[in-house]
């Protein structure tokens, strides 16, 4: 597909962040009522591992110079399924999405070739308010595999944080002690195993991407049933900038669920964000995910705030 005429396509570089910035705070506002990415994670996504910022990415100019649509790849742990992100200015850009797609599709086939596979899964995300695109993907070949939904709850009136259960305790990360560490990722990766999306990594390469989920350590909790490690809760700054607290991940060992470790968790982690002065917390769940059930979320009072879908379709290698 082709864009309309006087547009143009060309491969962004570190000097168009701003630019990039103000196409994705249009599309944010669209999508979800504000903007949600700074000028930090335009920069990291084009530099993020396993991403090529001049075979990866894709930004479009109207004829009078003026960004209105950016897309990139992206693939936090070079294995797995590959990530679309579309973004237009709504008002300027409506028709660039298909177009846009179209060429991220066509560079999702080489990257499978590249790694030497049959094809790779790509995946995107849509929002309640964007029907034209979840259009354009459905005659694209996607097709919608999943909901999750952002739950939030506020800390203004956050009660005092209940007793623990019989044989429960929990303790910050020690973030300089690389046996912690190990036992943290031992139970993320434990917990998350029978999940349908889980892209298993050993515990080097799960620490190589620590930088990029904010490391923010006296907000990572484990959690302890007579001794014995049972729970871990992983917290991100993404929504620091919204003055909220995000649970990145909680992962309870199965041998431990529905004992209160992931209420204990979750608990002490909002008591760490109020202390810290934030005003909110939140969290994003796959409701395709068996393991954690949205009534524990409920139980600790967060509620659904919005919904966003999951559309994928497989990519055969180029040249197959």
């Amino acid at each position: 597909m082709t864009l309309p005429a006087g547009w143009t396509a060309r491969r962004p570089t570190l000097d168009d962040v701003p630019a990039i910035l103000a196409v994705v705070h249009a599309a944010d506002t669209f999508a979800v009522g504000y903007p949600d990415f700074d000028a930090d994670d335009v920069r990291d996504a084009l530099t993020a591992p396993f991403v090529e910022m001049a075979r990866d990415s894709w930004l479009v100019t109207d004829p009078d110079g003026v960004a209105a649509g950016w897309t990139i790849l992206s693939n936090p742990t070079g294995v797995g399924r590959e990530f679309l992100e579309v973004y237009v200015d709504p008002e300027r850009g409506a028709g660039l999405r298909a177009p846009l797609l179209a060429r991220l599709l066509d560079r999702v086939g080489e990257r499978a070739a590249e790694r030497g596979l049959p094809a790779l899964t790509a995946r995107t995300a849509v929002f309640a308010p964007e029907t034209r695109w979840a259009g354009e993907l459905t005659e694209a070949g996607f097709t919608r595999v999943k909901r999750y939904v952002r739950m939030t709850r506020s800390l203004a009136d956050l009660p005092a944080e209940p007793s623990l259960p019989d044989g429960v305790t929990v303790r910050p990360v020690r973030p300089d002690d690389e046996a912690d560490l190990r036992e943290f990722h031992r139970i993320f990766d434990t917990a998350f195993r029978d999940t349908p999306d889980h892209e298993p990594l050993d515990f080097a390469a799960w620490r190589d991407l620590l930088p990029a989920s904010g490391k923010v350590w006296d907000e990572w909790f484990l959690a302890e049933v007579d001794g014995a490690p049972a729970g871990a809760l992983q917290s991100s700054d993404q929504a620091v900038d919204q003055g909220a607290g995000w649970v990145r991940t909680l992962s309870v060992l199965p041998a431990y669920r529905r004992r209160g470790v992931g209420a204990a968790l979750l608990r002490r982690a909002f008591a760490t964000y109020a202390a810290k002065g934030r005003t909110a917390a939140g969290l994003g769940v796959d409701l395709a995910n068996p393991t954690v059930p949205v009534t524990l979320y409920r139980s600790v009072g967060l509620r659904e705030e919005r919904w966003t879908d999951m559309y994928e379709r497989t990519v055969p290698a180029a040249g197959v």
